[in-house]
């Protein structure tokens, strides 16, 4: 196949990008994302623009869109998205016709799960269960080599397990939910909660306007040796932990992959998931507990993956 672009559509950010035949990735775009209360028009005008810049003046022969959100088992429309306005909406058609070539949609941790058993850091493994770490937090399982769907196409949708009975309000309407107390916005909540009572390094990269405070700005100051943002990433990584428990108990996988642009912290992020993991996880003493693993294809594993499952289609 010729020209083939992964399209990666997360809360926060678009990131288009063209794949080559072993999944490098040749030249990349990206755009914001509008957000969730903005009109669907707005958030296909901001990809749309993504794919334009990358295809140039080319024309794909396949686009393969990522979405964080709830795809059907058909492939046709995202039904629910808690960072984004689609809902329930005919995307794929919609966007066939308008980039005027084929689209596949699927949703965009099974994307990554798929590019990381093919190429990254679950290649090999006999099962994998791979969970991503953004805005929020999604996940996909695969075994045997083949994603696991689910009856209606949703399954993997962890980050709305509730952890937390009558907890933090979640995005979907709901409380609780294990993404409220580990994902990006999770990390920077805690961060913006102590900047100002605790002024720190994060003080001064933020201005002293805790609503400043990004995701990065966290993670820079967490190498840096502020305490409270490394005390950020030690709460996200244990509430990560608490959850793969629940999700090693149920599916027993080989070994979990940690994708997302939060994993962009590593060890400090997955030390203290491990040892969450362990002490949360029924029977730890008497089973091989997963390794849990860093993805290797990076923030672009969504992108390359859904290039990848055009060539599938």
């Amino acid at each position: 196949m010729g020209l083939l672009i992964g399209v990666d559509v997360g809360g926060t950010k678009v990131l288009a990008g063209e794949v080559g035949a072993g999944g490098g990735i040749l030249r990349t775009a990206t755009r914001r994302t509008p957000g969730r209360r903005v009109s669907v028009t707005s958030l296909e005008d901001a990809l749309t623009a993504a794919v334009r810049e990358v295809a140039g003046n080319r024309t794909p022969d396949g686009i393969g869109l990522a979405a964080a959100g709830f795809v059907d088992v058909a492939g046709e429309r995202v039904m629910f998205a808690p960072h984004l306005p689609w809902a329930g909406e005919p995307v794929r058609r919609r966007l066939t016709e308008r980039w005027g070539a084929p689209v596949t949609l699927h949703n965009d941790a099974d994307c990554a799960a798929h590019a990381e058993s093919r190429l990254g850091a679950a290649r090999g493994a006999s099962s994998a269960l791979m969970v991503t770490m953004g805005t929020g937090i999604g996940g996909a399982l695969v075994m045997g080599g083949t994603l696991v769907r689910g009856a209606n196409g949703m399954a993997g949708e962890f980050g709305h397990m509730q952890v937390v009975p009558d907890g933090r309000m979640c995005e979907c309407g709901r409380y609780g939910c294990w993404e409220q107390y580990s994902s990006g916005n999770a990390l920077v909540r805690f961060a913006r909660a102590r900047v100002i009572a605790e002024p720190t390094v994060l003080t001064e990269l933020c201005q002293g306007q805790p609503e400043q405070l990004t995701g990065p700005m966290v993670t820079a100051a967490a190498e840096d040796g502020d305490l409270v943002a490394r005390q950020a990433f030690a709460s996200v990584g244990d509430w990560l932990g608490v959850g793969l428990a629940g999700l090693v108990a149920a599916f027993d996988p080989e070994v979990i992959v940690v994708g997302g642009g939060v994993s962009a912290a590593g060890d400090r992020l997955l030390d203290p998931a491990r040892i969450a993991l362990g002490r949360a996880l029924v029977g730890a003493e008497h089973r091989v507990v997963p390794e849990i693993r860093v993805a290797e294809l990076g923030p672009e594993a969504g992108l390359i993956g859904a290039a990848l499952l055009v060539q599938d289609s």
